[in-house]
């Protein structure tokens, strides 16, 4: 594990299980990466590992970031990765959380290490979420597709064998190295409107977080998480009222969306999406700026 760095002692945990988000376009929204930390915000848990970035990543492309402590010192912060360890009270196992950016370099190398870490702690499953953009409206509910490679998962679980061919991502190549080490796997994905890609989606992030109940028979505190949605869900309808365009677009994403949807899709209407975004954006600026409110 010469990638591998322990903050301490490998903790003991109940029959575990490994739950994966990667930021970038596996995320859409961020919906993935809002579930896991509202997981970790939930339970009591602990930063366990981390990986070394410095094989992985082309900082080139994935730059790392300047910022100041206290005004005065100057840190460096690197693409991470990171393990934390969650204690389910009242249920029969815990989680590993691993959130992490998708590598540019030696996938095979950094989904070992990933792996060695989870199976280090016990891991007996692997699960990834994920988000990606798909023509639906956000005033349906979230479509959640589930995958899984396991038989007995696809029957048991009530998910889907995943039938795709072609490129894929650090996800396809995790799941294919668990497959082969004998590790049961799954994937949940849920579909973003594309028009709102570009905020987050606590909506979607709430979604991931009941299947992920469902598969896991762990029950999740996202009483924040509900709020969230309930503001956005509200600045969104505010924002599309006031474009006529994209009203007419929710309806007709209303009345064609199919609960079959594929999610790998991308709209048509992307340059109107993009305008709608930035008009989003500025709208909750304004708001941001109004005295009285929230900060």
């Amino acid at each position: 594990m010469d990638h591998v760095i322990w903050e301490g002692d490998v903790p003991e945990l109940r029959s575990p299980t490994l739950v994966c988000a990667f930021a970038g376009w596996n995320d859409a929204a961020g919906a993935a990466s809002t579930a896991l930390e509202t997981i970790a915000a939930g339970f009591e848990s602990q930063v366990v590992a981390k990986l070394d970035p410095e094989d992985f990543y082309d900082f080139q492309v994935n730059r790392p970031t300047i910022r100041l402590i206290e005004g005065r010192t100057r840190h460096v912060d690197w693409p991470e990765n990171t393990f934390v360890a969650a204690s389910i009270p009242g249920a029969d196992k815990d989680f590993i959380l691993m959130t992490g950016v998708e590598p540019n370099l030696r996938w095979r190398s950094y989904s070992t290490a990933i792996l060695d870490v989870a199976q280090k702690m016990g891991a007996e499953m692997l699960i990834s979420m994920g988000a990606l953009i798909a023509d639906v409206a956000h005033t349906l509910p979230v479509p959640i597709t589930g995958l899984a490679s396991d038989e007995s998962l696809v029957e048991e679980l009530g998910l889907s064998r995943s039938n795709y061919e072609g490129p894929t991502g650090i996800v396809g190549v995790l799941h294919d190295q668990a497959r082969q080490r004998g590790m049961s796997s799954a994937s949940l994905w849920a579909a973003v409107p594309h028009y709102v890609a570009a905020v987050p989606n606590p909506k979607a992030a709430l979604a991931l977080l009941r299947r992920l109940e469902g598969l896991t028979g762990v029950a999740l505190e996202a009483s924040e998480l509900e709020d969230a949605m309930e503001r956005f869900e509200n600045q969104v309808n505010r924002a599309v009222s006031a474009n006529p365009e994209i009203e007419e677009l929710v309806r007709r994403l209303e009345s064609e969306q199919d609960d079959e949807i594929e999610l790998p899709e991308v709209s048509s209407g992307d340059a109107l999406a993009r305008d709608f975004q930035r008009f989003l954006r500025q709208r909750n600026d304004d708001e941001e700026d109004e005295p009285g409110s929230d900060p």
